[in-house]
């Protein structure tokens, strides 16, 4: 047997009438006249199949079916109240999950204040944060397993993708601080050629090692690359240890190593990009939500 389906409005008739116990209260509350809202609670006791309510001269109280249903029906009105709220809150991205990959090297630098930044505007947005170097980032989003990246050299041919930079910060050679360039304040990339490297791994990140060995090979020198490593910090104890020298973003002088030196680069100083990444046309809101905090200039301490 097929079971009847009942109205919200019917619903909400029938709990306001059963709160108030009189049919005039009960429609002056619902806004509607007394005749209609005696039909809504006629139409629902057809649908049930049963009185809902005893009709006395006077006074009006609940059957037994009427007092069994009564907390049904609060709670699918309650129920639908919190879910409209719901999805009008995921809906203007005020609310929900949003993934976010990003770089190791970026905790130390635009992530902390960017969460931060987000977290108040948006508390009731759940973040899911996933470290992970710029290619597998790419291949994530292509993937829709992230909504947002926040990477290094972002490939200039990606189809898929949008990036917008929100960071640019110069290199450092990070030297062993037995390496004789280490006593110069800065050093120039031709010093360096005589010098084994530690890179990350072209894989990690192609962009990245590309601009490196360019600027090596604009320098006039070809990196001979000792070890790799995926990560900067692993990349500065390998250079600790005396396995080579590197180039690195400046930001990675927050990682605190006594055998470690960071040195400037001249001349030039050249650069490195930081860009956040997100699908072209994706829809979810929050995605816009937080490119608008990207957006947002930082707020300047009082």
């Amino acid at each position: 047997m097929e079971r009847p389906e009942l109205p919200l409005p019917q619903l909400h008739a029938f709990v306001v009438l059963a709160e108030e116990l009189h049919f005039g209260q009960a429609a002056t509350r619902l806004g509607i006249a007394q005749p209609p809202l005696s039909q809504q609670i006629r139409r629902l006791e057809s649908k049930v199949g049963h009185p809902l309510f005893n009709r006395e001269p006077g006074r009006v109280t609940l059957t037994p079916a009427g007092r069994e249903l009564l907390p049904v029906a609060r709670r699918a009105l309650t129920d639908l109240t919190n879910g409209l709220a719901a999805a009008r809150a995921i809906g203007s991205g005020q609310a929900g999950r949003l993934r976010i990959g990003f770089a190791a090297s970026l905790a130390l630098t635009v992530l902390p204040d960017l969460l931060r930044a987000f977290r108040d505007r948006f508390p009731h947005v759940h973040l899911d944060i996933e470290e992970m170097t710029t290619a597998p980032q790419i291949a994530a989003l292509r993937e829709k397993t992230i909504d947002i990246g926040l990477l290094r050299e972002p490939p200039t041919d990606e189809a898929e993708l949008n990036f917008k930079t929100v960071l640019t910060e110069p290199f450092v050679a990070v030297l062993p601080s037995t390496h004789p360039l280490a006593a110069q304040r800065t050093v120039t990339l031709a010093h360096l050629a005589d010098s084994p490297f530690v890179l990350l791994p072209r894989a990690a990140g192609p962009q990245l090692y590309d601009k490196i060995i360019g600027l090596c090979a604009a320098a006039g020198c070809t990196p001979r690359i000792a070890q790799h490593a995926v990560e900067w910090q692993t990349v500065c104890a390998l250079v600790e240890t005396g396995l080579g020298v590197s180039l690195a973003p400046a930001s990675i002088r927050r990682i605190r190593l006594k055998g470690v030196a960071f040195r400037g680069i001249e001349p030039g100083a050249p650069r490195t990009r930081v860009a956040v990444a997100w699908r072209k046309n994706d829809q979810n809101p929050l995605v816009a939500s937080l490119l608008a905090v990207v957006s947002q200039p930082p707020a300047r301490p009082k």
